[in-house]
C-alpha cells in the first residue's frame, strides 16, 4: 500500500489533481477560521462552552454536531458556519422530489441537459436554504435564550444594530456556502475525488486532534465525572475504534451479488454478455437515514417545552414528553433507531426502481437464471432488496446508537464519542474508499498496482 501512495506522486496528472484539491481544502480551512464582521467572539466563546458544558443536554449535543459538520467554524461563527450542508440538503430534497414530482422525473430523463436543469435547480434550492438557516443562525446570536432557553445575556454575541447584524450575516453565510459549493464542483471536475463530499470530510477529520486531546485528558486525569477512567480504557477505547471502523468499512462495501445472464452479443472483434451480477448495496441509503432521523429528533422537545410553559391544560403531559425526547434519555434512543430504520427503507422505496432495472434487462436480453424476465424479475429484486435493506438498515441503527449509549454510560464527551460511530465515522469512511477508488483507477489504467493485492476498492458515490 505504501508503494502505491508513492506511485501516486510519480503521475503528473494525478499529482496536480492532488495538489489542487489540497489547495481548494485550505481555502475552506481558511474560511471556517475567519468570524463574521460584527460577532462579539470572546462572549460567544463563554456561551458555548456553557451550552456544551453537559453533553448529555439536548442543547448541547446540537451544538457540538453542528460545530463538528462545520469544522470549528461555530466556535467562532465564521463565514463558514454553514458549510456545505445547505447544498447537501437541497440535493437530498431534489432527490427525493425527482421521483414523486412527474415534471421533474421527465427532466431527468432527458439525458445530460436534464440533469443539467435538476442541478440548476438544486443551486437555486440551496440560495433559498442559506436564506432560512443563515436567518436562524443570526436570530441565535442576536436572542440565544430565544432558541436555546435560558436567561438572557449580560453581554450580547454581536456588535451593532440587531437588523443590519442579520441582514449582513445572511448575505455573508450565503456568499459562502455558494462559493464552498463552487469550489466543490471544481475539485470533482479538476481534482480527486467528489468534491461536496471532500469538503464536509476535511471539517470533520479538523475536529479529530480536539477529540484525541480530550481524551488523553481522559486517560490522564484520575476521573471523569461520577466514572473513573483510567490508561487501560483508552487502550481498550482504541481497540473498539478499530472494530467499529472496520464493520463501518464493511457496512459501505458489502453489497448482495444476483447473477445476471447477459446474451452474448458480437461488436466488431469483441464479444459482450455474458454471466454478471447486479450487485445491490447493503447500505443502500448511506448516510440519508441518520441525517433525516437527526434532524426530525430536534423537533420535539422544544414544541412539548414550548407547550408546557404556555398551554395551561396537560403541563404534566407535555413536560414528561418534552422529557422523553431529552438527548440522554431512553425514549429519545428508541425513537431515534425507529427513525432510522424507517428513513432507510422510506430512501431505499423511493430510490431503487425494480421494475426499471426489470425492464433494463428484458431491453438488453438479460435475465437472472430461474427468474422469468418482466414482473418476475421485478419481484425478485423487489424482495432481495427488501432482505438486504433490513440487515443495512438494522447494523446502520446500531453504528448511529452507538455513539450516544457510549457518551451516555460512560460520561465520554461528544466529540470523543462521535467519532465512534454515527454520522461523522460513516462519512469519513464512505468518502475515504471513494476518493482511493478513484485514486487506484488511475494507478490501474498507467499499469501501476492498486493499494489492494487482491481485490479492487469499491467507492460510492457522495453520501
Amino acid at each position: 500500500m505504501l508503494k502505491a501512495f508513492w506511485n501516486v506522486l510519480k503521475i503528473k496528472e494525478l499529482r496536480s489533481r492532488l495538489l489542487f484539491t489540497a489547495g481548494i481544502i485550505v481555502l475552506v480551512r481558511l474560511a471556517d477560521n475567519i468570524p463574521c464582521p460584527g460577532v462579539n467572539s470572546k462572549a460567544l466563546q463563554g456561551y458555548l462552552e456553557a451550552q456544551t458544558a453537559n453533553a448529555g443536554e439536548t442543547a448541547g449535543g446540537i451544538m457540538s454536531m453542528l460545530d463538528i459538520f462545520s469544522g470549528g467554524a461555530l466556535q467562532q461563527f465564521a463565514l463558514g458556519v454553514l458549510g456545505i450542508m445547505p447544498y447537501i440538503t437541497a440535493s437530498i430534497i431534489m432527490q427525493l422530489l425527482t421521483p414523486v414530482v412527474p415534471s421533474l422525473e421527465k427532466i431527468q430523463r432527458d439525458g445530460e441537459s436534464g440533469r443539467a436543469k435538476i442541478s440548476q435547480y438544486t443551486r437555486y434550492l440551496t440560495i433559498l436554504v442559506c436564506i432560512v438557516q443563515g436567518v436562524l443562525a443570526a436570530l441565535a446570536m442576536v436572542n440565544p435564550e430565544k432558541i436555546f432557553g435560558g436567561s438572557p445575556l449580560s453581554t450580547p454575541l454581536f456588535w451593532g444594530n440587531p437588523t443590519v447584524f442579520v441582514i449582513m450575516t445572511v448575505l455573508v453565510l450565503t456568499c459562502t456556502t455558494m462559493i464552498f459549493m463552487w469550489l466543490g464542483e471544481q475539485i470533482t471536475e479538476r481534482g480527486i475525488g467528489n468534491g461536496v463530499s471532500i469538503i464536509i470530510t476535511i471539517n470533520i477529520i479538523s475536529k479529530v486532534p480536539q477529540a484525541v486531546v480530550q481524551l488523553c485528558q481522559m486517560a490522564m486525569s484520575q476521573s471523569t465525572g461520577a466514572s473513573s477512567f483510567k490508561p487501560v480504557h483508552l487502550l481498550i477505547l482504541l481497540m473498539v475504534f478499530a472494530a467499529v471502523t472496520a464493520a463501518t468499512i464493511m457496512l459501505c462495501q458489502g453489497v448482495r451479488r444476483v447473477p445476471v445472464q447477459m446474451a452474448r452479443k458480437s461488436i466488431g472483434n469483441q464479444v459482450q454478455g455474458g454471466a454478471t451480477y447486479l450487485p445491490l448495496k447493503v447500505n443502500f441509503a448511506g448516510v440519508m437515514p441518520i441525517i433525516f432521523a437527526g434532524a426530525i429528533m430536534m423537533i420535539p422537545r422544544p414544541v412539548f417545552e414550548y407547550l408546557s410553559q404556555h398551554v395551561s391544560f396537560g403541563k404534566n403531559t407535555w413536560t414528561a414528553l418534552a422529557s422523553w425526547f431529552n438527548y440522554d434519555a431512553a425514549g429519545y434512543t428508541v425513537t431515534y433507531g425507529l427513525l432510522i430504520m424507517a428513513f432507510n427503507f422510506f430512501w431505499v422505496a423511493t430510490q431503487f426502481n425494480p421494475l426499471q432495472i426489470s425492464e433494463n434487462l428484458k431491453r438488453e436480453s438479460g435475465y437472472i437464471p430461474g427468474i422469468r424476465p418482466g414482473q418476475p424479475t421485478a419481484d425478485f429484486l423487489d424482495t432481495t432488496m427488501t432482505r438486504v435493506t433490513f440487515g443495512g438498515a438494522f447494523f446502520l441503527m446500531l453504528l448511529a446508537l452507538f455513539p450516544m449509549l457510549l457518551a451516555n454510560s460512560l460520561n465520554i464527551p461528544f466529540l470523543v464519542a462521535s467519532l465512534f460511530g454515527g454520522t461523522s465515522l460513516l462519512i469519513m469512511v464512505g468518502v475515504t474508499l471513494d476518493t482511493m477508488s478513484q485514486m487506484e483507477s488511475h494507478l490501474t489504467m498507467r499499469n501501476y498496482d492498486g493499494f489492494l493485492r487482491k481485490g479492487r476498492l469499491h467507492g460510492r458515490s457522495g453520501f
